[in-house]
């Protein structure tokens, strides 16, 4: 059995070496689906075939072989000059790296080649090591914004980083994929500026996605001083902002918010009213009833169930409504 094995190894080997381009591309994809530990370095050679279609095979066989030898061939890979090489090899590498290639993958961000910097941004996101904050910091001022949006995406996913003055600024960046990532990272910061400038965002930013991205950190962040910044914020002309404003409310109930919250009971989109009833019933204020009453005959089968929902807390909470 062990013969035979061997003996259809060899032979797919030396096709390999072939220079038809037919026969090396046969002797890949034998080797992929043969799936031996022998086959990888053939493999790791074959990454280098003048065929990008021998490439790419290869790549891919030695995703399914998952053996964690193949990591440096394949960020090597990550330069290639075919996109789909690039994605087949930032996927395979996706799940083979592990907290042993940190210090690899920190030597790899030298390299003078976007598309490695930024594959090598996503993998250490992976890892979580707070070690790679260092690293990752001289990308904020890349002169290009898919760097810095790498970037700050990055720190989002580093442990035990709840600092780090530099991401604000980013906050303000002249292009709006960068600013939307970092909204959303700053909902994991707690810098004292952190909130303040999530709230000037969710008011004035000129792109709805990094509102509606502000609105989402402050709902992480669940402060009180971000309340009039939010109550501003039910009146954004884009429905995500207002829905997510109103999770953020959630999370700290204010009654100076109750006639806002009122308001968007009625408002257009569904999934909006339906997020007003859940914090009018986090709110707690008997004076919310009436207008909640009103919208249980909601023609959305959602609402109608959180409407009832928040009913019933309020009530549970004021036990002379309930009895009256």
């Amino acid at each position: 059995m062990f013969a035979d094995t061997d003996s259809e190894l060899t032979q797919w080997l030396e096709m390999l070496r072939s220079t038809e381009l037919n026969d090396r591309l046969v002797a890949v994809k034998a080797l992929q689906h043969l799936g031996d530990e022998e086959a990888l370095e053939p493999l790791i050679i074959a990454l280098e075939d003048e065929s990008l279609t021998v490439q790419k095979l290869a790549v891919t066989a030695l995703w399914e072989l998952a053996n964690p030898k193949a990591v440096p061939a394949l960020l090597e890979c990550l330069m290639s000059s075919d996109e789909e090489i690039r994605e087949e090899a930032l996927s395979a590498l996706g799940e083979l790296i592990s907290p042993d290639h940190l210090l690899q993958l920190l030597d790899m961000l030298h390299r003078d080649d976007i598309n490695m910097q930024i594959s090598v941004l996503i993998l250490l996101r992976k890892i979580h090591d707070a070690q790679s904050l260092p690293y990752v910091l001289p990308f904020f001022d890349s002169d290009r914004a898919e760097l810095r949006e790498a970037a700050v995406t990055t720190l989002r996913y580093l442990n035990q980083v709840e600092r780090c003055q530099p991401a604000i600024a980013l906050l303000s960046d002249a292009e709006e994929t960068v600013r939307r990532a970092t909204a959303l990272t700053l909902g994991h910061l707690a810098d004292a500026e952190v909130v303040p400038s999530l709230c000037q965002a969710l008011t004035s930013d000129a792109d709805w996605q990094v509102r509606r991205n502000a609105a989402k950190s402050l709902a992480l962040h669940s402060n009180s001083e971000a309340v009039p910044a939010l109550e501003t914020a039910l009146s954004d002309q884009h429905w995500q902002v207002r829905k997510f404003t109103l999770q953020a409310l959630q999370k700290t109930p204010d009654d100076r918010t109750l006639p806002a919250l009122i308001k968007a009971l009625a408002d257009e989109y569904s999934d909006v009213r339906r997020d007003a009833a859940i914090a009018l019933g986090k709110l707690k204020n008997p004076v919310a009833l009436n207008a909640l009453q009103q919208s249980l005959d909601d023609p959305d089968r959602d609402v109608c169930i959180f409407t009832q929902r928040a009913i019933q807390s309020i009530q549970e909470s004021t036990p002379e409504t309930s009895n009256a």
